[in-house]
């Protein structure tokens, strides 16, 4: 994908005017006296404390540099460190009384930082601000959003699918019985038989899809799920489309799918991502529209994906 330098210049603008405006350039965030990545990783902790490596995935950062964040804090009798009675490898992190005190008066001064933002504007113009801010923010975390394939039968991968049946369950006139739906079993979503993507967003599985291949014949895409709080990133339409890059790389030169009525959204995605409604290609219990879609002159856009 060729890169957009005005919407790159853009982004950068933007970020500086808000490191300059939430007073990130200093080493004493909120006139604390300490850098901003520290103030964030107490308020991160909360009342109720961390497992390190939860922080470490929720925030993106090195285990290194977070190691010396966190030794730093314990130094100023903020945090105390201890290793899991359960397993010693699990470090977890929580607040001393201190660190509480400590965090309350940061939420204190966020506040008015936060107002004031707003408070030099009309009320028309503080709803504008507030709203920008709110679509920006969900943009971003779009944007943190990352698909990789992974093994079905490892924790995530059974989690996905589980939410995915439940939803089904749920959602269905007639509720869903696993055991009658066509499979797509761990060993049929593994290289070389398929596949199944994973979604994560700041390192928890928010969604999932599966391909099954049979050479010679078009791919199935199956186990299309997104976490209901992940909707809206437009997470459907990039896991599709990465679905659909998987079977082509594959050897594919269609894929196929099937689903259930009760699905609108799904069948409003697949229909405005080029999918053709055929004749039932198989026997699924549950399916009530089967589509198709030619793999042919495929490339892969993210210009509709948010």
């Amino acid at each position: 994908m060729s890169v957009d330098q005005d919407a790159v210049r853009g982004v950068r603008a933007f970020n500086r005017t808000v490191a300059e405006r939430i007073g990130a350039l200093t080493d004493s965030f909120l006139a604390r006296g300490r850098p901003m990545a520290e103030s964030r990783i107490l308020w991160e902790i909360g009342t109720h404390g961390a497992e390190v490596r939860s922080l470490r995935a929720r925030l993106g950062l090195d285990s290194g540099y977070l190691s010396r964040v966190l030794r730093s804090l314990e130094r100023q009798g903020l945090v105390a460190v201890e290793a899991s009675s359960d397993d010693g490898r699990v470090r977890s992190v929580r607040l001393t009384d201190s660190g509480r005190t400590e965090r309350a008066e940061l939420d204190r001064r966020s506040e008015a930082v936060a107002w004031s933002f707003l408070e030099p504007l009309s009320p028309d113009q503080r709803a504008r601000l507030v709203a920008a801010m709110g679509q920006v923010e969900r943009l971003l975390r779009a944007s943190q959003v990352s698909i990789t394939a992974e093994d079905p039968t490892a924790q995530a991968g059974r989690w996905c699918i589980e939410q995915y049946f439940l939803e089904l369950q749920a959602r269905f006139e007639t509720g869903f019985d696993r055991t009658r739906t066509n499979s797509a079993e761990a060993h049929e979503l593994v290289p070389p038989s398929g596949a199944l993507l994973i979604a994560r967003l700041s390192g928890a599985p928010v969604g999932c899809g599966a391909v099954k291949l049979h050479p010679g014949e078009p791919a199935e895409i199956k186990r299309m799920w997104v976490a209901r709080d992940a909707r809206g990133f437009g997470l459907g339409r990039r896991l599709l489309v990465e679905l659909e890059r998987y079977a082509r790389e594959a050897g594919a030169r269609a894929v196929r799918l099937e689903t259930n009525r009760a699905l609108t959204e799904a069948i409003q995605l697949y229909r405005s991502s080029g999918y053709r409604e055929v004749a039932a290609f198989n026997t699924e219990p549950y399916a009530h529209h089967w589509f198709e879609k030619s793999l042919e002159g495929f490339t892969r856009s993210l210009d509709n994906f948010y």
